[in-house]
């Protein structure tokens, strides 16, 4: 219980220091596709982005570093950080004074903090593409001199927890899908990456389904954060909910059939036509349908018999 209330105040922690982010936005609304790939495969000469979002801020004050936009060096303990790009379409490398530490194909310095008297940079490492957050590297060097250190935090392939900096540590709060729980992490230059608590997924208590309201969603996911829907979603898929909520989140607002539930599509990031997913809420009976589809017919829940004719219909539309 102890290491749960601790975690749970890492989180509080993380929102207050973050930048402004909610946690209530799906990782399809709150992160910014990087310019190419806007798939899993690595991009080649000619491939075209097809991302909408404008290019993102850089959040440390430094000069934004889109595609084939060199990033000036940055002085750091006595040397300096360098993101170099050999070819075109190629891969970035972060490097101290030469020394390499990290490369991948969206490589941006973020901003140095200075974490129990060490300054510490952190840059933004990932594959780029459609809707997944870089992995956060850390850059250092110990207190009393050194080599410089570097250490790069995520959690899965798509999944890096954002990170807020302390006055003695750097919290990694991780973004949690319906179903699911991660660790909350914690890094100091003294002790490493420990892990603090687990934190687990929770809707908004006491909401209802009067309370729905799917103007409000930027993605049909965020009809999770809903206590009747959410209930709801865990008797009809059980431990399938996490996977199904996965297969939403590369989709944008809702539509509304003629009897008044509203539905959406999506896909999984960087999987998108083989791993696909359909949710439809229909609040006045109190009512959701989920589908997933992959290579074969679609799975669904309940069974498709079951379906009222009008989101059957919106089904094979999204699908099509």
């Amino acid at each position: 219980m102890k290491r749960f209330l601790f975690a749970c105040g890492l989180a509080l922690i993380a929102a207050q220091q973050a930048p402004a982010q909610s946690q209530n936005q799906t990782p399809a609304a709150r992160q910014t596709p990087a310019k190419p790939p806007t798939t899993a495969q690595k991009p080649k000469p000619g491939d075209s982005g097809d991302d909408t979002a404008a290019p993102a801020e850089d959040a440390g004050g430094s000069e934004a570093a889109g595609e084939g936009e060199k990033q000036p060096p940055i002085s750091f303990a006595g040397g300096e950080l360098t993101v170099t790009q050999q070819e075109e379409y190629g891969e970035k490398v972060l490097a101290f004074d030469g020394k390499e530490l990290a490369r991948n194909y969206d490589v941006r310095y973020d901003r140095t903090v200075n974490v129990g008297g060490v300054d510490v940079a952190m840059v933004d490492v990932g594959d780029g593409g459609n809707q997944c957050g870089p992995a956060k590297v850390l850059v250092w060097k110990p207190e009393g001199g050194g080599d410089i250190r570097s250490l790069t935090v995520e959690q899965d392939d798509c999944a890096a927890p954002p990170a807020a900096a302390g006055a003695y540590a750097i919290y990694f709060v991780p973004f949690l899908l319906p179903g699911d729980s991660r660790p909350a992490l914690q890094w100091a230059p003294d002790t490493g990456l420990v892990t603090s608590g687990l934190l687990s997924y929770a809707p908004e208590p006491g909401t209802g389904w009067t309370d729905v309201d799917p103007s409000q969603y930027r993605n049909i996911v965020d009809a999770f954060h809903n206590e009747a829907v959410y209930k709801t979603a865990r008797m009809i898929l059980g431990d399938r909910l996490t996977d199904v909520a996965t297969s939403l989140l590369v989709g944008g607002g809702t539509e509304t059939t003629p009897s008044g539930a509203f539905y959406a599509s999506g896909c999984v990031p960087h999987d998108c036509g083989g791993n696909d997913g359909f949710m439809a809420v229909d609040a006045k009976k109190h009512a959701l349908y989920f589908a997933r589809r992959g290579e074969g017919r679609p799975d669904a829940w309940p069974p498709l018999k079951r379906w009222p004719a009008d989101i059957r219909a919106a089904l094979t539309k999204s699908f099509d």
